[in-house]
This record gives C-alpha cells, structure tokens and sequence, in this order.
C-alpha cells in the first residue's frame, strides 16, 4: 500500500510544485487532477493537459516523476458520464477519452470518474441508459492499458432535492457497476452519512476496489434531528451545503482509519490510499491547505506498512 494525494486541492498550482511539496512531506504517489483547462466540477484543477498532451508533456511529467521519486497513481476526472444534456455529456465523454489516451501513453494504470446521473430519469432508469454508455468507454480504456474507476461519492449536490447525483454510492450499485467493467475508487466518508459502515463494505469488495481515497467526515446528529438525511433544503447557492455534515481530512473526523487500513491490509489491497482533501476548516488558502495534507500524512503514514 501507498500513500498518496489528489491533487484537485491545490488548483493553482502547477504539478512540479506539488511533487515536490508531496515528496518533501513524505507521500509515495499522485492522484492527478485532469479536468478541461476551462474548469470542473468544484475546481480549476488541470494538472495534465490530457487533451493536447504532446510528447514534450509526457516527457517533462516523467522527469518529475524521477526527480521526486513519485508515481501517478490514477488520473481523476469525476464528471456525470450520464448528464442528461446530450451534447453536454459527448463532452464529457470526449475529455475522459482523451484522459484515458493520456494515462496509456503515461502508464498509469486508473481513470478516475463518476458514473454520474440523469436527474430527471430513477435510479433503474439511469441503470438501463449506463448499461448502454459506459460499456463502451470501458472497452476504451483496456484498449489503453487502462482501467476505469468509479468514486463512491453521493454527489447529492447534483441533484436539487439532495438525492444521489452518481449511481454508485451503495454496494447494492457496485455489484451492478462491477458487472460493467468497472472498478471501485473507494472512499469510507461518503458511506457514513447515509448509514453504511464503511468498514464493512472492504471484504466483500476485495477484488474490485483497487485504489482508494483517504477522506474523514465530521456528523451533527442534532442538526439531523431538524433537516432529515438529505440535509437542508435552503442552500444559499451553494448546491453542496448539507447542514448536518462536512468532510474533514483524515485524523480529524470520526472514522477509525486504524481498523479502516487494517482490513485494508486483510482484504489484500496493494494500491494507493490517496488523501482528498475537502476539508473546510483546512483550506480556502495555500498555508492552511497544505497543512491540511501534513495532519492528514501524520495520521495516516504510521498506519501502512515499510514492507520493503
């Protein structure tokens, strides 16, 4: 197992500074950001220019990769694979090709994406329409080397009721996901506010989660007790308050990442814990980001293995 980091949370930045700041602080790997160059979903985080990646490109990306010591453990580019807008969606289609086309030619191993969702459309609805879509962008990615990986994340800020916005946020949906060809991205924080012990969801998925974010979440159950599951109703522009929770880097919310690395370990896993840094109370500026990432090595780093 590795250590890692998503690079998503340092946007302005370019990718030879962040290698650098992550192998002086100690993580083994990247999780590098891909998005268009003219934005995404919550950041301007394009650290790769996978759609008009040159050899220059490929060549200065391995020479960074050297000097630092560090892999790329996936390219992440989390977008709605199922967005109900058609041309919309043949965008973001042509971007995770062209991220795809990218990590081949690099060798690394992972894209990360959303399965995403139709809105307007049910969950078996949706399920149908992915059985046509994403097969497909699968046999893409072999064609590359490359395997696609799906982040459990809710995205409940897609929808505007609070619902799951990405048909992949419950084991129910990973077994049908899985019989597509994909793989899980698997992240324990967003299991825990709709009431799945994440712990419990890693052996049963042994063989399908083969890389792996590091997010904690922090839970107001008395503020539960007023907005329900779905969190409030009234956001104040912003799609993504909840009300009754918020993420938190790992060793400062509630999940036990000493039992979560462990089982980690039992079920087999040997690919990268890679730190997803959305905490608000360390971020909304470089210092407080990049201290963010220093608590969330210190938590984590005794925790895996110098197997050698």
């Amino acid at each position: 197992m590795r250590l890692g980091l998503l690079t998503a949370c340092l946007p302005a930045w370019d990718l030879e500074r962040i290698a650098r700041f992550a192998a002086d602080t100690g993580y083994e790997a990247l999780e590098v950001a891909a998005w268009p160059t003219t934005g995404g979903r919550d950041f301007e985080a394009s650290h790769l220019p996978v759609a008009t990646l040159t050899d220059d490109d490929i060549a200065r990306t391995r020479e960074i990769l050297t000097d630092t010591g560090l892999r790329i453990s996936a390219l992440a580019y989390y977008e709605n694979n199922l967005h109900g807008d058609r041309a919309h969606r043949a965008a973001i289609h042509a971007h995770l090709r062209a991220t795809i086309e990218a990590a081949g030619r690099l060798g690394v191993p992972y894209v990360g994406t959303f399965v995403g969702r139709d809105i307007a459309r049910s969950v078996p609805e949706n399920m149908r329409e992915a059985e046509r879509v994403l097969p497909p962008l699968v046999s893409f990615a072999a064609d590359h080397g490359v395997t696609l990986v799906i982040e459990n994340c809710v995205m409940e800020g897609w929808h505007p009721d609070g619902y799951p916005g990405n048909i992949a946020y419950s084991p129910e949906l990973w077994e049908w996901m899985i019989g597509l060809g994909l793989r899980l991205n698997w992240d324990p924080s967003h299991l825990v506010w709709i009431g799945i012990d994440p712990l419990e969801t890693i052996l049963p998925f042994a063989s399908s989660i083969v890389h792996a974010q590091a997010k904690d979440i922090e839970l107001f159950p008395e503020r539960r007790n007023r907005y329900g599951g779905f969190g409030t109703v009234h956001k104040d522009g912003d799609p993504w308050k909840t009300g009754w929770w918020r993420y938190r880097v790992p060793g400062r919310g509630q999940i036990d990442w000493t039992h979560i690395v462990d089982r980690l370990y039992e079920a087999g896993f040997a690919g990268t814990l890679s730190v997803e840094h959305e905490d608000p109370l360390w971020g909304g500026d470089d210092e407080r980001t990049l201290e963010g990432l220093r608590i969330a090595h210190r938590t984590l780093r005794p925790l895996i293995a110098h197997t050698g």
